[in-house]
Order: C-alpha cells, then structure tokens, then sequence
C-alpha cells in the first residue's frame, strides 16, 4: 500500500493530500530513510513523521485497504 494512503486509512495524518505533503517536505521516514508518498508499506516497517518539535514513531503491523475509526489503532503500535 501506498505510504500516503496508508497514514490516512490508520488515521496518523487526516487527510491524503497532507500526508502527501509531509512526505514531499520530508517530515517522513520510513525505515530511518526519507520516504517519497508512492513508498510501498508493509508490515514491520517503521514509520517515522515529524510534527513540528515532536515526532511519532510507529511500527506497521497490518495493512489493510479501508477500515473503522476505532479499529485503526490496531493497524500500528508506538514505539
């Protein structure tokens, strides 16, 4: 799956068009590398973005295409 794609179905970034923006000013590393919006994600990746002073740092643990509000925390765990 899509790295922006995926960081708007798991509900890190809200919508697809700012992930892809955070992606295209390389707040978002995955695996320790910068990463482009078409990155492909799979589970056990690690995804790195960068909000300002803070940061969160996920692990993929499930891809999925769509999912529910409260079932999209199991799609990552922090790190």
């Amino acid at each position: 799956m899509r790295l922006d794609k995926y960081l708007k179905v798991s509900r890190l970034i809200k919508r697809r068009t700012v992930a892809n923006e955070a992606c295209d000013a390389g707040r978002v590393t995955v695996n320790g590398r910068p990463a482009k919006a078409s990155a492909n994600v799979k589970p056990g990746d690690v995804i790195e973005i960068l909000f300002g002073n803070r940061s969160v740092k996920v692990e993929v643990t499930e891809v999925v295409e769509t999912t529910k509000k409260d079932e999209a925390k199991e799609l990552y765990k922090y790190l």
